[in-house]
């Protein structure tokens, strides 16, 4: 019995090791995942500014700005954060702006939730918009990973600035 239990244990810190070391490209994939998303959102609002002008005035709700000016600002939030959040620069100031911009986008377009925000919030209704959420939510909680420009700056430029910093 005895016996059993130990290979149980090792076979399990193997997997545990396996999978830990799949963390550097699972992070990789969730930048570039949301990344793209919001990147092509940037580019049809760029495409048909009229249609983007349209929507901000009449279909969606954002608070505190006009809609012209929700509407600039988005478009070039959607083309420019992305960026950075594909490549690991900033990577968690990135996720966290996207983040806040994603709970914006879901609350100032009312379509999304049908049968109200906290029922659908709950249900299959804005499912894209959650997922994005929780990748978001990974990132922002354990950084860009190895495979991120931060990482690079953490490990080739920060040292010879300064001793304690990690941007991981």
């Amino acid at each position: 019995m005895k016996n059993i239990i130990s290979t149980i244990c090792s076979l399990y810190a193997r997997l545990t090791t396996i999978l830990g070391s799949l963390q550097p490209l699972s992070l990789l994939l969730f930048r570039l995942w949301v990344a793209l998303a919001f990147w092509r959102a940037g580019v049809v609002k760029l495409a048909d500014p009229m249609g983007t002008s349209y929507l901000f005035n009449y279909e969606y709700h954002v608070p505190i700005l006009s809609p012209d000016l929700a509407a600039t600002m988005g478009t070039y939030v959607e083309l420019i954060v992305p960026w950075l959040l594909g490549l690991g620069l900033f990577g968690r100031v990135s996720a966290i702006f996207l983040f806040v911009y994603n709970i914006i986008a879901v609350i100032s377009y009312p379509a999304l939730w049908p049968h109200g925000l906290w029922v659908d919030f709950i249900g299959t209704e804005f499912t894209d918009h959650k997922v994005w959420g929780l990748m978001l939510l990974a990132i922002i909680l354990f950084g860009p990973g190895k495979l991120s420009v931060d990482a690079a700056i953490s490990k080739w430029l920060l040292p010879k600035f300064s001793k304690h910093t990690n941007l991981q």
